[in-house]
C-alpha cells in the first residue's frame, strides 16, 4: 500500500480522527489537512533520504522510533510525547520552524481552518506520516542497507501508488476518497 492509502486508511480507523477531535477539527477536516499536509511530508523525507547521512537517519529512526503505533493505537496520537516526537519529526524534515510556519500558513489558506489549530495537528500528521513510512518498510527494515538510491526508490513507491512517476495523481485519487 502507498503512504497516502495508508495514512487514509488510519484516518477512517481512528487515530488520526481522534487526535482531531481533541483539537475540534470533525473528520472531514482531519482528512482534508491530510491530503494538503502529507505531500509537504513526503517532500522533506525524500530531500531528507537523498543524501546518504540522511538516508541511514531515517532508517536508524524507523529502526528504533517504533513509529507504526501511530497508526495501530488510537490513543497514541493523543499524548503529548506525540507532540514532542512529531515535532522533532518536522525538525528534521523541514530544517526550521519557519518552512513549518509556511506549511501551515498555505494549509489554512486552502482550507479555512485556523492557522493555529494546524500548528497544533502538523506534529501529529508528521508522526502519523512517519507511522506510515514504518508500516510499509517494516520498521525501516526494507531500508537497511540500500543507501540513499535504494530508500529513495522506496519512498517514490510509497508516494507514488500507480508507479507512474507522478504523485499528483495519487494526490488527485486521495482527495476523491476524501470527499
Amino acid at each position: 500500500m502507498d503512504l497516502l492509502g495508508t495514512l487514509l486508511g488510519s484516518a477512517s480507523g481512528g487515530s488520526i480522527e481522534k487526535a482531531a477531535s481533541q483539537l475540534g477539527l470533525g473528520s472531514a477536516d482531519a482528512q482534508g489537512l491530510l491530503k494538503r499536509l502529507v505531500p509537504a511530508l513526503a517532500g522533506g523525507l525524500k530531500r531528507n533520504a537523498a543524501s546518504e547521512q540522511g538516508s541511514q537517519e531515517l532508517a536508524r529512526a524507523l529502526s528504533n522510533g517504533n513509529h507504526q503505533r501511530y497508526l495501530d493505537d488510537p490513543d497514541a496520537l493523543k499524548s503529548e510525547k506525540t507532540r514532542s516526537d512529531g515535532n522533532a519529526i518536522l525538525g528534521h524534515l523541514f530544517g526550521s520552524k519557519d518552512v513549518s510556519r509556511d506549511v501551515a500558513q498555505r494549509a489554512s489558506a486552502e482550507t479555512g481552518i485556523d492557522v493555529g489549530i494546524i500548528k497544533k495537528f502538523l506534529p501529529l500528521a508528521a508522526a502519523a506520516t512517519m507511522g506510515a513510512v514504518s508500516k510499509n518498510t517494516s520498521g525501516g527494515a526494507d531500508l537497511a542497507g540500500k543507501g540513499a538510491d535504494g530508500i529513495l526508490g522506496k519512498l517514490s513507491g510509497l508516494l507514488d501508488a500507480n508507479d507512474d512517476g507522478s504523485i499528483a495523481d495519487d494526490l488527485l485519487s486521495l482527495g476523491k476518497k476524501l470527499f
